[in-house]
């Protein structure tokens, strides 16, 4: 299901700026070669195994530029597929085809890259209540689909941006000067303005997590390069008087023994940031 912030407007907008980044005054290999009337077909080969994400996007792409263009075989998004499968035949004109290829294969690889690494750090915690979350740290102007590629990799979306929750991170807490100050200036704030935005407070260690747990009114602490046996201890202090969050440097070898310390979330920016894309061609038919 497509999240509730990728509108169909929002889509459109970004498909017609980024044809408009690469066609430019128009494509004039295809223009050059290939005739008006002509039209093919083409198939999806997958390179190599994993999720798939962008199928939905694949259709709106190429109907900007072909509103006949035909779509058979086509998987759902969040498919396990394997090295040597199709996904997809496309028909329709082949100028259309050749023209939408690129920007349709950049988003399909990179959207399916982030929802293969979610699913398999996913899978590494699903014996556990905790939930995996992704982060802001996304590619400027694809945060609506890399955190939609996370979602159908079965991952859980943090904040969109800096404007639908509170977070004191470190900087916040060090200029405010301390937690106590950043967390009653921000109530205040929240006040004066009406808003109504859940505070989440990052500590680096067990004292922090105390003046977190003092001052009141935290949703969520977040428990930032802990080690295994302080996240345990501060899961223990807290006692479910505030949700907890593990972040910091988490990667497959650690994310198992960290969920097991009873975090209701763990934050992996590396989700969005450091992903490679997942192979897939496009061949003529």
């Amino acid at each position: 299901m497509r999240p509730s912030y990728v509108s169909q407007a929002d889509l459109e907008d970004f498909i017609d700026r980024a044809l408009i980044e690469d066609l430019g005054d128009g494509d004039h290999s295809t223009l050059a070669s290939i005739p008006a009337e002509a039209s093919h077909s083409a198939y999806l080969i997958m390179k190599e195994d994993g999720v798939i994400a962008g199928m939905e996007l694949a259709e709106i792409i190429f109907k900007r530029l072909d509103k006949s263009i035909e779509f058979s075989d086509a998987l759902a998004d969040g498919t396990h597929v394997q090295k040597g499968d199709i996904i997809l035949r496309i028909k329709g004109m082949t100028r259309a085809i050749l023209s939408g290829e690129r920007l349709f294969l950049n988003c399909l690889q990179r959207m399916s890259g982030i929802a293969t690494r979610t699913s398999k750090l996913n899978g590494l915690i699903d014996h556990t209540d905790c939930k995996l979350l992704d982060t802001r740290k996304t590619t400027p102007n694809m945060r609506m689909l890399e955190k939609w590629a996370v979602t159908i990799g079965g991952g859980v979306n943090h904040r969109y941006g800096l404007y639908d929750m509170i977070m004191l991170k470190d900087n916040h807490v060090d200029y405010a000067g301390g937690i106590a100050q950043a967390v009653s200036a921000t109530k205040d704030y929240l006040k004066e303005t009406g808003k109504d935005l859940k505070i989440e407070v990052e500590t680096r260690n067990i004292d922090e997590v105390k003046q977190a747990l003092s001052i009141g009114g935290v949703d969520r602490i977040m428990l930032d390069n802990m080690s295994v046996d302080q996240m345990t201890e501060a899961v223990s202090i807290i006692d479910g008087r505030s949700e907890t969050e593990a972040s910091g440097g988490i990667t497959e070898e650690t994310i198992q023994a960290i969920a097991e310390t009873g975090v209701d979330f763990i934050s992996v920016g590396a989700l969005t940031h450091s992903i490679k894309s997942l192979d897939i061609s496009l061949k003529a038919e």
